[in-house]
């Protein structure tokens, strides 16, 4: 019998199958990133191609959550001023992780190694590296000083994460708003900088005319972006999925992921209003870390549920790290709550990176590919993709068609016709052989480099 120490396997043979037919689907784009294409697509070139998309994924990672650690050892209540070296080793960390993160995928296109796994870990990774981004950007500006807003903050960028991979297994499609992470990234790594250079002090500072501190300006822009992220992700959601009669992707109610995010705020915000040791105001990075790891793993679940078309299960060992702590209180803290803090936040840890590895180690062995090495055999999707290229190679007078049809696209991918010869010649010869918009966009890379 495996004990708990056993990576599981946690994938029925029907996920797996379902797994090989994903293809990811995004739409959008954020103000920032066309002004920033030209840079990742210049980075992406410096990456040997022998480097596996995922190693610059969990390289990212690591690097973002180890230059936020000085900062929270420093600022355990986050209240504390660090020296000025560790708010820029957490800026320059954030930023490094966000152009790692938006290259692993160019590398993945580049190296012919793109897969349902690639995907799976890029979000796997974003979900834990959420928890040290919000924490960080509170440290910046000493929200600690004001708990209740300290918990809004860091609980209301967990909850928007998992938002967005809910409107995702609703929608099949993930979707960009014009303000999202790219920009929230950047304005956190200003926060930083403005920290280091000024000290926390600077936003104690009261605004005049509104006698309002400079950091709940900070905080106004946080109640903003979630106004708005809010109402994007949730008119997506309640407007009905891909499935049958409105439900999700796997055809259950597009409500239901809200049951485990529903489940881990409540308990958040119980423990926090019911301890008797001001818990959360006095190590409220301990906190959030272990709610953002519950937090981290119940975003994985979701993810993989959207790629394998599968239901969401509200019973889950995430939450006995959070379930220690309810108990503790319940029997009127038998245990010093700081020491439950300390199991919960490790059982929290163990139980997260426990499913993780798992989960990554059997998809991997399922599509014969290795995690952190390109691989010679390929993964469905892309063995798909390049017979498709072939069998249109092979017909060239209809490549001719497919070619002006092509030059016609926007940079969205969303064709448009530009004059009546173009859609002439589509619809002579061509206009029921075309692909999906991927298959195209491979194509249109083969046709170049061919001379056509």
């Amino acid at each position: 019998m495996a004990g708990p120490w056993a990576l599981p396997a946690p994938l029925s043979p029907a996920q797996l199958k379902r797994l090989e037919q994903h293809h990811y689907s995004a739409a959008g784009r954020s103000l920032l990133e066309p002004s920033l294409q030209p840079y990742w697509n210049w980075l992406v070139e410096q990456v040997p191609p022998w480097l596996a998309p995922n190693a610059i994924t969990l390289g990212g990672l690591l690097l973002n959550c180890l230059t936020a650690l000085p900062l929270i050892a420093c600022c355990p209540s986050a209240t504390e001023q660090a020296p000025f070296w560790a708010y820029i080793l957490g800026a320059l960390g954030l930023f490094i992780y966000q152009s790692l993160d938006a290259i692993d995928g160019k590398q993945a296109r580049r190296t012919n190694s793109s897969s349902p796994l690639g995907e799976l870990f890029d979000h796997g990774c974003d979900s834990i590296s959420t928890v040290f981004i919000v924490l960080g950007a509170c440290i910046a500006i000493r929200l600690g000083t004001n708990p209740d807003w300290l918990f809004f903050c860091c609980f209301v960028g967990l909850f928007m994460f998992y938002s967005a991979h809910w409107q995702t297994y609703v929608s099949g499609i993930l979707k960009f708003g014009k303000v999202d992470v790219i920009e929230v990234q950047l304005a956190i790594t200003m926060l930083l900088l403005i920290s280091a250079c000024g000290g926390t002090a600077v936003w104690d500072y009261k605004v005049p005319l509104i006698g309002l501190e400079l950091k709940f300006l900070a905080v106004f822009g946080i109640l903003c972006g979630t106004a708005l992220s809010f109402f994007n992700y949730f008119h997506v959601i309640f407007g009905g999925g891909v499935g049958k009669n409105g439900s999700t992707t796997a055809g259950t109610s597009v409500l239901s992921p809200g049951l485990n995010i529903g489940l881990l705020i409540t308990l958040a915000i119980m423990i926090y209003k019911k301890s008797t040791t001001q818990l959360f105001e006095k190590h409220p990075c301990l906190y959030v870390l272990t709610f953002g790891f519950v937090n981290a793993k119940i975003s994985q679940k979701l993810v993989v549920a959207h790629m394998t078309k599968s239901e969401i299960s509200l019973q889950d060992s995430a939450f006995i790290g959070p379930g220690l702590l309810f108990l503790d209180q319940y029997f009127n803290s038998f245990v010093d709550e700081y020491i439950v803090l300390w199991i919960a936040l490790f059982v929290s840890l163990f139980d997260m990176l426990r499913y993780a590895i798992g989960v990554c180690l059997q998809i991997a062995a399922h599509l014969h590919i290795h995690v952190f090495r390109i691989s010679s055999h390929q993964a469905p999707e892309q063995q798909s993709l390049n017979s498709q290229i072939k069998e249109f190679l092979t017909r060239k007078e209809e490549l001719f068609h497919l070619k002006i049809y092509m030059q016609t696209m926007t940079v969205y991918g969303i064709y448009s016709h530009t004059g009546q010869n173009y859609q002439q010649a589509i619809k002579e010869e061509s206009i029921n052989l075309l692909p999906k918009k991927k298959v195209l966009l491979s194509l249109w890379t083969v046709l170049s480099k061919e001379g056509w």
